[in-house]
């Protein structure tokens, strides 16, 4: 196996393609500070083996761009890397409980029945630039942390956490001292849920200008394995060397929501012929245009002309913030445009109405949603502020004094050994139109202000 580029950021990234994973890993493979060590395919938008067909499907566009547009090749600098990607198939399923898929909004292929619409798309053979393997996604993970220096890897996780709960159960040592950062989209902690009224998924449909959320499904996270987000983030770990935390990021619906990318925007800056009978004569803008058309369709049922960034935003989190140095606290460290807090929480597993609800532990928690606040006032004036007034917590944006009453003993207290057991939370980025400008000229090449 080839040496990875040392100034580069090694990333393993745990994904369920899905239409945001896939712009997700086009945003990847045309960022220069990122290398692909491997794709861990997961069940969760889709069945494993369509989701594993579609990053195939992204690498084979790819090629057949840069067949047509050789000078396009500076814009994707992941696809040449040295290293070859290694993409495998990870878990088919959550550690217990039902399997939750989101077909129906990603369609059963994952991307909008691509494969019937556009069967131009299809793979007949398996496209270069990928390692292909049988061995399970659990036990190459394993093994490239193994292999690489210590510390050195970032984990990207944009889909359920059974991949990462199992390396963990198999070799939490390994695990807990070896990997360098672990970014995770998922969860749902001051704002209502997207899969359940409590639990996330990927997509938030804004019904009223007061960001009342609806319940319907479209993609699941920790809905889809409540135990393996429990297992790793929740107050009592089953392992004998548990998931370090400081290491750890959490994108929840929070922060990603607002990150959007609207269809007029795309269909202006990036493809003219969006949403029409004609196409585009690029490979890569065809490939993402036939596949936001059924999205479109899906998020105008809902009165909203955009679809949200949120696996997007885990990448683009990754290229800010490397794998962590042994040397340095998570408090001590600086990204600018960019805020942590970190949070205390649990994960529900087995409620009838609230399977992979995130539940915040308001007592011990000063960054917490204030208790007896009106929530529609205060989401009200979130929009209004767009989190200006103090970044993305509702407590600090209509404050209301309470006196809550604290069981030392309770058990949502997160103490492992004496020390408080927090996630890390990310509350502030440089912003939607920063992100919207880095995906445009990245992915589709569009230069100039959003």
């Amino acid at each position: 196996m080839n040496s990875s580029d040392p100034k580069k950021i090694p990333i393993i990234f745990d994904t369920d393609p899905g239409v945001d994973d896939i712009i997700a890993l086009l945003l990847a493979l045309s960022s220069p500070e990122l290398e692909i060590l491997a794709i861990l395919v997961s069940y969760g938008n889709t069945d494993v083996d369509s989701s594993y067909a579609n990053v195939l499907k992204t690498y084979q566009v790819i090629q057949r761009h840069l067949d047509l547009y050789p000078e396009d090749a500076v814009r994707f600098p992941s696809f040449f890397d040295n290293l070859r990607t290694i993409v495998c198939r990870g878990s088919k399923g959550p550690l217990q409980g039902p399997l939750h898929s989101a077909s129906y909004f990603h369609g059963r292929d994952g991307l909008g029945g691509i494969h019937e619409r556009h069967p131009e798309f299809n793979v007949t053979s398996n496209p270069e630039g990928l390692h292909y393997t049988d061995e399970s996604g659990i036990d190459v993970a394993l093994k490239l942390l193994k292999e690489h220096e210590p510390r050195s890897i970032t984990y990207v996780a944009v889909g359920p956490l059974t991949n990462l709960a199992k390396m963990m159960q198999k070799d939490s040592e390994l695990v807990s001292t070896r990997v360098g950062r672990v970014i995770c989209m998922g969860g749902a902690l001051d704002v209502p849920g997207n899969t359940s009224p409590v639990a996330e998924c990927k997509y938030t449909f804004f019904l009223f200008p007061q960001a009342v959320f609806s319940n319907r499904t479209p993609l699941v996270n920790f809905y889809a394995d409540p135990f393996a987000a429990r297992n790793l983030l929740g107050p009592k770990p089953p392992y004998k060397f548990p998931l370090p935390l400081d290491r750890f990021l959490l994108l929840p619906l929070d922060i990603t929501t607002p990150h959007q990318l609207p269809f007029p925007l795309y269909q202006k800056r990036v493809d003219s012929c969006f949403g029409s009978s004609q196409a585009s004569p690029k490979p890569v803008t065809r490939f993402s245009s036939s596949f936001l058309t059924h999205t479109r369709q899906v998020m105008n049922e809902y009165e909203q002309d955009a679809m949200e960034l949120h696996d997007i935003v885990a990448i683009w989190c990754a290229i800010y913030f490397p794998p962590f140095p042994n040397d340095l606290h998570i408090e001590e460290e600086s990204v600018r445009g960019w805020k942590v807090a970190k949070r205390l929480f649990d994960i529900e597993c087995t409620g009838e109405l609230t399977r992979g609800m995130v539940v915040v532990d308001k007592r011990q928690d000063k960054t917490a949603y204030a208790p007896g606040a009106n929530r529609a006032e205060v989401q009200a004036q979130l929009e209004q502020t767009r989190f200006s007034s103090g970044g993305n917590l509702e407590s600090v944006a209509l404050p209301v004094p309470a006196q809550v009453e604290v069981d030392l003993t309770s058990k949502m207290i997160h103490k492992t050994d004496g020390d408080h057991r927090g996630v890390w939370c990310i509350t502030e980025t440089p912003g939607p139109d920063a992100l919207l400008e880095t995906l445009l000229a990245r992915v589709w090449g569009v230069q100039g202000c959003v």
